[in-house]
């Protein structure tokens, strides 16, 4: 079985990536630049590499042609809200005219909860275009990703970890790892899973306790401080509500019926996570 992954070379894509050959599927890497670095490592693990454009639906289809299936990612943190909405058009577009047999859609937890977050508004219109499509397809809609305390290196170094949130509010994360392994295992079943959307989490460690498992890791004390919120209201409005959704409730998933429908899924928690990750030991 063939799959198409869309930004094999990013970091959900990668993942699923390496969950699909790590399950003995044939990968369809689908990248911007074959040449580059993280491309040729793709081929050299076993993936076809292939170029494709996420604004260039023709690109797409000829990506998806001949495979049973596909992983798609669209991103605003590169070229803008507008520009996610229209990779969503051209992904939808490119798979209906390939006559693709099971789309998996990457969205966002709670983007089918009105939030207001700018960037799962964004996913959430894509998701309205997909299911009016009638496409044969499965969302998969993870929570925040525990590697994005990884843009926190500089800090650790100095035995902090900043967040505008307060110290114990649970955040629901998943690994990218274990996002790979749950679209693994989509694909491998399209009848159980086509017409489905599925909420990703794996753990809802507080920002004190991610400072503490970071810490413990790195070999050094890491202390939680939190920023100030607001601050980010006019500097990064789509931060600033996504902050805000994390501080009134934030995303709802049902991690016990997650790890029933997915027994074989590991569903790394935080401190697992933080023990795989190269820290820079904390200055004492």
């Amino acid at each position: 079985m063939s799959v198409a992954v869309l930004g094999a070379t990013g970091g959900q894509g990668g993942a699923v990536a390496a969950a699909l050959l790590e399950a003995g599927a044939a990968v369809r890497a689908v990248v911007r630049d074959p040449g580059s670095g993280r491309a040729r490592a793709l081929a050299v693990a076993g993936a076809e590499v292939v170029p494709g454009d996420l604004f260039d639906a023709a690109s797409l289809a000829e990506a998806f042609r001949g495979t049973a299936a596909a992983f798609a990612v669209t991103t605003p943190f590169q070229d803008g809200l507008d520009a996610e909405v229209a990779q969503g058009e051209a992904i939808v577009r490119a798979a209906a005219d390939a006559a693709l047999p099971h789309l998996v859609m990457a969205s966002v937890a709670s983007a089918d909860r009105d939030t207001g977050v700018p960037h799962f508004e964004t996913k959430a219109r894509t998701e309205e275009l997909l299911a009016a499509s009638g496409l044969p397809a499965t969302v998969v809609a993870p929570t925040y990703f525990y590697d994005n305390a990884l843009g926190a290196m500089d800090e650790v170094a100095v035995g902090r970890l900043t967040m505008p949130v307060p110290g114990d509010t649970p955040i629901q994360q998943v690994a990218r790892q274990d996002l790979g392994r749950v679209v693994t295992a989509v694909v491998a079943d399209p009848e159980r899973w086509i017409g489905q959307r599925i909420e990703l989490a794996g753990d809802d460690p507080t920002p004190v306790r991610m400072a503490a498992e970071i810490g413990r890791a790195a070999g050094g004390p890491v202390a939680f401080r939190q920023s100030s919120l607001e601050d980010l209201r006019t500097v990064n409005p789509d931060m600033f509500a996504m902050y805000s959704f994390f501080v009134n409730g934030g995303y709802q998933v049902d991690m016990a019926a997650l790890r029933m429908q997915f027994p074989a899924v590991p569903w790394t928690s935080y401190a697992a996570w933080a023990d795989a990750q190269d820290w820079p030991k904390p200055a004492q």
